[in-house]
């Protein structure tokens, strides 16, 4: 049977850092330069995940997640929102976008968004697969608020 692996959250340990949105950030940056020159006021540096409060002002971050059975896919007329049956993964061609963001709209958590300098794509969580080493932002959470696991 196929593993399938997942970002899990512990809200309980997140203590809103921003370790993994800035990770997220510097994996993902056109110009994959030194974390220490990260311009983080860059739309180009686009995070594909968000760190959020409830009402109690308690953290939780926010990644897509690669739904078994993902309403952006089945709403996407374009095809560029696919589910690979390999891995798990919601996958998103970019070339294949007609931007119509019906993905963005049936997403019932609401994690997927236009870019923020184009508002042309959609930004959502790859889980970092062109890194051998796994998501970045996993690796950057000092707490383990964030971690792998197979499902």
């Amino acid at each position: 049977m196929l593993q399938i692996k997942r970002i899990i959250i512990d809200r309980e340990k997140c203590n809103g850092c921003k370790n993994c949105y800035i990770a997220c950030m510097q994996a993902h940056r056109p110009d994959k330069g030194s974390i220490y020159d990260l311009d983080m006021a860059n739309a180009e540096n686009e995070s594909r995940n968000s760190i959020n409060t409830d009402i109690h002002g308690n953290y939780f971050p926010l990644f897509c997640r690669h739904c078994d059975d993902p309403e952006c896919t089945s709403t996407c007329m374009s095809g560029a929102m696919t589910k690979d049956t390999k891995n798990g993964l919601v996958i998103y061609d970019k070339q294949k976008c007609a931007s119509c963001f019906m993905c963005i709209m049936s997403c019932p958590f609401g994690i997927l968004k236009p870019d923020d300098k184009t508002k042309t794509f959609v930004i959502k969580c790859d889980f970092c697969i062109q890194d051998e080493e796994g998501p970045n932002c996993v690796r950057a959470c000092p707490n383990e608020a964030i971690y792998i696991k197979e499902v």
